[in-house]
Parts: C-alpha cells; structure tokens; sequence
C-alpha cells in the first residue's frame, strides 16, 4: 500500500478518534459509475439489514452517488469499510 494513502487513513483514524465516541453512526458516500455492477459493488460492502443505503443517479445520469449510514464500532471497522471499497474501479470516496 502506498504511503500517501497510508498517511491519509491514518488522517482519518485520528480524526474519527478526536471527534466521535464510538460506537457511532458513520455516513459513507461514493461516488461510482453508472454501471450496475459497480453500484452492486458499493452495495454489498454494506449489510442491508443493519445499513440505510440511499443512490441518486446524477443529472446526465453517468454516475451514481451512495450514501450508507451504518452503525460502526470503532475508527478503524470504519477504515476497513473504505480499504474493502478500494478495489471498485471508478469509485470515488467522499
């Protein structure tokens, strides 16, 4: 793994420590393209039964923007979420 993204994970493992009491509700948002398959993707790294997950399909309908809320444990359950998105092409992290 690069150091850059290292650095940034580890940004965010201090940030989600400094500003959250856990176990927290965290919001994920993606940004993928509108290719069924990626949205399935980005959908099955969420439990359907313990997770809200929303999709807006953008205007010109290229791409579709996710957002699950679930209920995390800890900072780094949270970066585990984000490293197992990692791997869907075109998926953009907010």
């Amino acid at each position: 793994m690069s150091a850059d993204r290292e650095a940034k994970y580890e940004k965010l493992r201090q940030q989600l420590s400094d500003l959250e009491k856990w176990p927290s509700v965290y919001m994920f948002k993606f940004i993928v393209p509108a290719d069924n398959q990626k949205v399935a993707q980005v959908e099955a790294l969420f439990n359907t039964k313990e997770s809200q997950v929303s999709m807006r399909t953008s205007k010109n309908g290229n791409f579709v923007a996710i957002t699950a809320k679930e209920m995390m444990m800890s900072p780094e359950s949270v970066i585990e979420r984000y490293r197992d998105a990692e791997g869907i092409e075109g998926l953009m992290s907010l």
